[in-house]
């Protein structure tokens, strides 16, 4: 075998050096030539937080190169066994681009907060020149020719694109596994599922692949893999991330990008780099997302958390969920709030029927074309076939009935905010399952009639188009599996959000003291 990337890196420092001779001259040390912060080794980098590790990158504590070897060392280490990462690209084509990053922060030229970060992007998004499948055997040779928005802000914050997270094929459940890459397994129990869209992702941030990571959410993508990977995951409000490109704007406004992250202040660094108005997105956000990169710290006496539960009795729950949830909900009470029951005037019944409709007619508007080719339609999942499908027998009627009850759900969230400052919810309704099986098809002995309805529980604050940010609940249930909370926030709100999410994060020290097993060579 050749050299190993860090064995390469050690031996490259001289030419390192010699590239940097006017650095050297002003008495400036790089950090492959002298030591590094705190003696950090390669596992001390993948454990770095994100927010940590950028700073060590602006002062030249750390080199982007050894931030690369560290990461890619560490992957080719875990990677095999969990499947997260898909389509890597050459680790030597990425320790050059990192030796670039590392020429320019010589020069003084700093790209961003992500400036040296490996990063791997969520296989349903376009990224120049690297593989994006979206899980489909259809799209098994797409490489696209352009950058998405979110990716392109990234990659202009100095992110270096090492390949793509896993998800399930065009991104429909909650279990990661398609016929082009295969399973994504639990950061914290192998064999159990990762969760999805944005399971590759999650997995990767919990096992220390990746500082930060993105996904995107519209039954829960940034809610429910987060929750059971004991990482932080954010549904921004609609419009705060700009879907671009997008085939309508104006109706298909239930997906969205964001921010998944090991602590929430570096979700919200992340944030502060994909958030930002656009004019070719008509109902984009132009706040500056700078108040994002800012301390989160505040004083939360006397806010109110209003508990949702299993929406009074409507949702059914896999055995230890609640139990499991109502125990993290001390924390909020231990940061000075009032936690109590609250309740949605919506019906769960009515807002169920509502996400399902619109779904289909969203879903099924998106895949239309693979389904019109009857050769493509044969490589289609039977979920996908269905969403199509459901989607060709809706009327205007039920169209406009379903948009009306949408209406209906924001206001439900709206009256119960006069209440309180924040809704809680679990981010879904089972632990996480045996890979071997699809999908739940029964909860607690009631039957799920579809592929998605264990996943009912992440779809109000969808419909609603507010934020929901995922935080870890704890461990429950017979295998003392990981499960999270839905802290969802008022229109707009997505700073407060973050700001009690971090609050609970100190409130919470098992969360960062909790890492997988894994990564101490168990589990």
């Amino acid at each position: 075998m050749g050299d190993t990337i860090l064995e390469r890196v050690t031996m490259d420092r001289r030419t390192v050096l010699a590239a940097t001779p006017v650095v050297l001259a002003a008495g400036t040390t790089p950090a492959l030539a002298g030591a590094r912060p705190n003696g950090s080794g390669p596992r001390d980098i993948v454990t770095m937080t994100a927010t940590d590790l950028s700073a060590a990158i602006h002062r030249r504590d750390l080199s982007s190169r050894e931030v690369m070897a560290a990461h890619l060392a560490h992957i080719d280490k875990l990677n095999p066994r969990f499947n997260a990462i898909v389509s890597r690209v050459d680790g030597d084509v990425l320790l050059r681009q990192a030796a670039a990053m590392d020429e320019d922060a010589a020069a003084g030229r700093f790209h961003g907060p992500l400036h040296g970060f490996p990063h791997a992007v969520k296989d349903t998004a376009p990224v120049k020149g690297i593989r994006t499948t979206q899980g489909s055997p259809l799209l098994r040779g797409n490489i696209p020719t352009a950058d998405s928005l979110v990716v392109a802000r990234m990659r202009q914050a100095g992110a270096v694109f090492i390949g793509k997270t896993n998800v399930p094929e065009f991104a429909l459940g909650s279990h990661s596994f398609n016929p082009v890459f295969g399973t994504t397994h639990n950061a914290y129990a192998h064999g159990r599922a990762a969760g999805g869209s944005t399971g590759g992702g999650a997995v990767a941030l919990a096992l220390r692949m990746v500082p930060v990571t993105d996904g995107s959410d519209f039954g829960g993508s940034l809610r429910n893999p987060p929750g059971w990977n004991n990482v932080f995951g954010l549904r921004p409000s609609f419009g705060r991330v700009p879907s671009v490109p997008n085939t309508d704007f104006f109706w298909q406004n239930f997906a969205t990008s964001g921010p998944l992250g090991r602590t929430v202040a570096d979700l919200s660094m992340l944030l502060s780099v994909q958030a930002g108005g656009d004019r070719r997105s008509p109902f984009s956000l132009g706040d500056d997302p700078a108040m994002f990169a800012r301390p989160l710290d505040r004083d939360w006496k006397g806010g109110r958390i209003g508990w949702l539960g299993d929406l009074d009795g409507a949702l059914p729950m896999e055995a230890g969920i609640l139990d499991t949830c109502a125990k993290a909900l001390k924390a909020f009470e231990a940061i000075g709030m009032k936690v109590e029951a609250a309740r949605l005037a919506e019906p769960a019944a009515d807002m169920w029927r509502t996400a399902k409709i619109l779904r289909q007619w969203s879903v099924g508007a998106d895949l239309q074309a693979f389904y019109d080719d009857p050769a493509k339609r044969a490589q289609m999942k039977p979920e996908a076939i269905w969403e199509v499908e459901g989607g060709m027998k809706l009327t205007g009627p039920q169209l406009a009935e379903a948009s009306a009850g949408r209406t209906r759900i924001y206001q439900a969230f709206d009256a119960a905010f006069e209440h309180f400052d924040f809704l809680v919810l679990p981010t879904a309704q089972v632990f996480p399952f045996d890979v071997k099986e699809r999908w739940p098809t029964q909860i607690a002995g009631k039957p799920m009639d579809s592929y998605h309805r264990w996943m009912e529980v992440t779809l109000p604050a969808t419909m609603a188009g507010l934020p929901a940010l995922a935080v870890p609940a704890g461990f429950g249930g017979a295998l003392k599996l990981p499960i999270g909370l839905q802290i969802i926030g008022k229109r707009h709100d997505d700073l407060g959000v973050l700001q009690v999410g971090h609050a609970y994060e100190k409130a919470s020290p098992w969360i960062a003291s909790t890492p997988p097993p894994a990564l101490h060579g168990r589990g």
